[in-house]
This record gives C-alpha cells, sequence and structure tokens, in this order.
C-alpha cells in the first residue's frame, strides 16, 4: 500500500507539473502574441501617420546657387524699402515689424508654379526682373550663407500644405524645385480641424514659441498653403550692465503721449546717418549680426521721413558707417505685429496673381475645379529687445485657392415630391427618369 500510494503521488506530481507548465507555456504564448499585436499595431500606426502627413519621397538633387551679385542686394535692398513703406502706410500709429526675408521666400516659391504675365509681375517685385530660377539659385546661396550657432541663432524652414483631393495634380517639376532650392517639408493633408493644429503647431515649433498661431480657419476655397518661418536669437556683443539699465524713464509715443519705459545705456562705436535723420549699430556676439537704429531729426515726421527711404538712400546709409563714440539709449521692449499682405502687393505690381480668373498658376498645380490664385499673404512677426540680446520671429503663408470651389452652403431636403433619374455618365442620357410624389 505504501508503495502504490507513492506511485500514485509521484504520478500526481509530474501530471502537476507538466499542467502548470504546459499552462506557462500558454500564458506566455498570450502575452508574446500581445506583445507582437501591440508592437505591430504601433508600426502600422506610425507608418499610418508618416502616409497621411508625408506628400511623397523626392530625391534632393545637388543644386550649386550663383554667387551673390549687386543685382540681386539692389532688389533685395529695394523689396525691403518698399514693403516696408507700403505696410508703415497700411498701419498708421501702430508698432510695424516685417521680414522682408520671409515674404521673400514664401513668395519666391509659389513663384515657380506661376506663368506668363502672372510670373512676370512676380519676378519683377520679387528680384527686380531676376527670373525665377536666378532668384532661385540666389536664394540658395544667400540663406546658406547665413551663419547660425549658438550665440546668434538663425533658423529658416519652409513648408507647403496641399488638400488631400484626387482632382488636385500637383506639378512634380514644381515640388522638385522648392525641395532642391528651399528645402520644404511637403505635407498632403485633409484640411480640417486636424490640419488647422498641424500648421499652427509647426509654425510655433520653427518660431521657437514665439508666433503661436497664424492661422484660425482654413476656409473652404483654400487649396494650398506655402509657408516660410524664420526665427532669430541673438546675445549682444557686449550686454548691459545692471548698473546701465534705468527704470522710470519716458517714451513719447506717436499720439505725444509720455510711457514709462526701461532704458538701458551704452557706448557705441559705428554712427550712422542721412540728411534727415542718426543712428547707431550694435554688434551682436561675433559680429554675425548687428541691431541698427535711426532717429529723425528734431522737427522730421517719422511718416515723411519714411516716405523719403529709398533702396540707395537706404544702401547708403548702412555702407557708409562712421566710427566714433555713440552714447545709445534703448528702450526694453517686445511686440507683435500682423498683417494681410494683398493690397500691399497689389500696389507693388504684383496684380494678376490675386486674380481669380487671370491668374496663371498651372505650374503648381492643376484641378477640373477651377484656376488657382493666390488668396491671401499673411506675415506675421514678434520682436523681443532686452539687456541680453534680442529675439525675433516672423512667419509668412501664402494662401492659394481655387476660383470654382465647391460651396458648402447649399441645403436641399428631398421633403415634397421630386424627379429623379439615373444617368449614362458619358453622355448624360437618363436611363431611368422618374417623379416621386408619394411614399
Amino acid at each position: 500500500m505504501k508503495k502504490c500510494f507513492q506511485v500514485i503521488m509521484t504520478f500526481l506530481l509530474m501530471f502537476g507539473a507538466v499542467f502548470v507548465l504546459a499552462g506557462c507555456e500558454k500564458d506566455n504564448k498570450v502575452i508574446n502574441n500581445k506583445i507582437d499585436e501591440k508592437i505591430e499595431t504601433n508600426n502600422q500606426e506610425e507608418k499610418k501617420k508618416e502616409a497621411d502627413n508625408l506628400l511623397k519621397e523626392i530625391k534632393i538633387e545637388q543644386v550649386e546657387g550663383k554667387v551673390i551679385s549687386d543685382v540681386f542686394l539692389e532688389s533685395q535692398f529695394d523689396l525691403a524699402v518698399k514693403l516696408f513703406k507700403e505696410s508703415v502706410s497700411a498701419s498708421k500709429n501702430k508698432n510695424v515689424l516685417i521680414s522682408p526675408l520671409s515674404v521673400l521666400l514664401a513668395l519666391s516659391m509659389t513663384a515657380n508654379g506661376a506663368e506668363g504675365m502672372t510670373k512676370s509681375e512676380m519676378e519683377a517685385l520679387l528680384g527686380g526682373g531676376i527670373t525665377i530660377e536666378d532668384l532661385n539659385e540666389y536664394l540658395y546661396t544667400y540663406v546658406n550663407s547665413l551663419p547660425s550657432d549658438e550665440q546668434n541663432k538663425l533658423k529658416i524652414a519652409n513648408s507647403i500644405w496641399y488638400r488631400d483631393e484626387e482632382d488636385l495634380t500637383l506639378d512634380e517639376d514644381f515640388l522638385q524645385a522648392v525641395t532642391n532650392y528651399y528645402d520644404a517639408e511637403l505635407y498632403k493633408a485633409p484640411f480640417n480641424e486636424t490640419t488647422l493644429t498641424d500648421i499652427n503647431n509647426w509654425v510655433s515649433k520653427n518660431t521657437d514659441g514665439m508666433i503661436k498661431k497664424i492661422l484660425n480657419e482654413i476656409p473652404a476655397e483654400a487649396i494650398m498653403y506655402l509657408i516660410n518661418a524664420i526665427v532669430f536669437d541673438a546675445k549682444w556683443d557686449v550686454a548691459y550692465a545692471e548698473e546701465a539699465i534705468f527704470e522710470n524713464k519716458q517714451f513719447t509715443n506717436i499720439l505725444n503721449e509720455k510711457q514709462i519705459v526701461t532704458m538701458m545705456s551704452s557706448v557705441e562705436q559705428r554712427y550712422i546717418f542721412d540728411s534727415n535723420a542718426q543712428g547707431f549699430i550694435k554688434p551682436y556676439k561675433d559680429n554675425k549680426y548687428s541691431f541698427a537704429a535711426l532717429l529723425p531729426n528734431e522737427g522730421v515726421d517719422i511718416y515723411d521721413y519714411i516716405n523719403s527711404l529709398t533702396k540707395e538712400s537706404l544702401t547708403n546709409t548702412l555702407n557708409n558707417s562712421m566710427y566714433a563714440s555713440i552714447t545709445a539709449s534703448i528702450p526694453k521692449f517686445s511686440c507683435g505685429y500682423e498683417i494681410t499682405m494683398n493690397n500691399i502687393l497689389k500696389n507693388l505690381g504684383m496684380k494678376r496673381a490675386f486674380d481669380s480668373k487671370m491668374a496663371e498658376f498651372t505650374k503648381m498645380v492643376n484641378s477640373v475645379r477651377g484656376n488657382a490664385y493666390i488668396g491671401s499673404v499673411l506675415h506675421k512677426t514678434f520682436i523681443s529687445v532686452d539687456e541680453l540680446g534680442t529675439k525675433a520671429a516672423a512667419v509668412t503663408v501664402v494662401e492659394m485657392g481655387i476660383e470654382c470651389s465647391f460651396s458648402y452652403n447649399y441645403y436641399i431636403k428631398l421633403d415634397r415630391p421630386f424627379v429623379y433619374m439615373i444617368i449614362d455618365n458619358q453622355t448624360n442620357l437618363p436611363i431611368f427618369i422618374g417623379v416621386l410624389t408619394n411614399i
């Protein structure tokens, strides 16, 4: 009996061990399967995310660029002065800050999709007649020559977002050009609330959070956004010491009102002047960038002075600085500015691009829905000047629209007798036709 009991117990223990092992193996298989499923799901979600956001894989081709010429520089001084004067004219009694480079880059990307008179008008404004093909080369060289390091940060980013619709076809040469010369990120998106959030997040990220939002909505007629973002962050070559910062000083504003401000004082060495103003140039670290200021002489109205500026006068003023000892005072300040540049650009001769019937952007996009045109050019900036240095950001958005967009304002309710058909799409002949009067 004793021996029999031992045999039975041994058998039961072995059976239990096998059962436990089998159960553990089953549990491990379940756990491993769940882990594998989770990994696969994450991989699929990541792939889906890439497929949803990335427009297409475009291999960047090597470009050489063009050596910066006087012709290019003169055209950009001209553009800067014109854009500034027109922006001031449109924003009387307001702080105005624009980034001509940001506007130039966004519109130059756009001009790569233009042809005919639309292209000619854009070339005349953006490059003083320089062809867009040559302007691409100049801008590639210029942007890549701008220094950026820990002390002098200058970050430039470009992106293109277009509506995910079957009847929209983007030109491959256009996409290749904006990728080669502007390193543009390309996104295909549904243009819904998620896209709106994605665009604003892209802007915030590429301006270091200084400009958190550029779009409030995406209109039904919008088919594409071409966006440039620039962020600048540099330290003064010599920071303001505590004893050089003065509280409770006065600043007289445009309405002749006295405002209490914090003034920062320093001794600078580069003096600039013209017949109606004088000022100074203050360097940032390593002399890679500088802050320049021009103060109109007593009795000279600020708007009269701005209106008197030309590309020649501004070029001469900045190029002919003198070494001198200048005691300079700058108010500590920060401000933001935004403007829709449609009328400004039209006033400067770029009219056809905004005309829904006459614009010629077939080198950019084709659609059976209608003709593509520029719906708006939005520009937004921010600057902060304090004792340590300067931070500034700019965003320019070119919104492309379609002339004959589908309207979402029609509401049709079949709640009374109606005619109905089944038609042949090739000929539109009705295969069936009827009227429903009663259900």
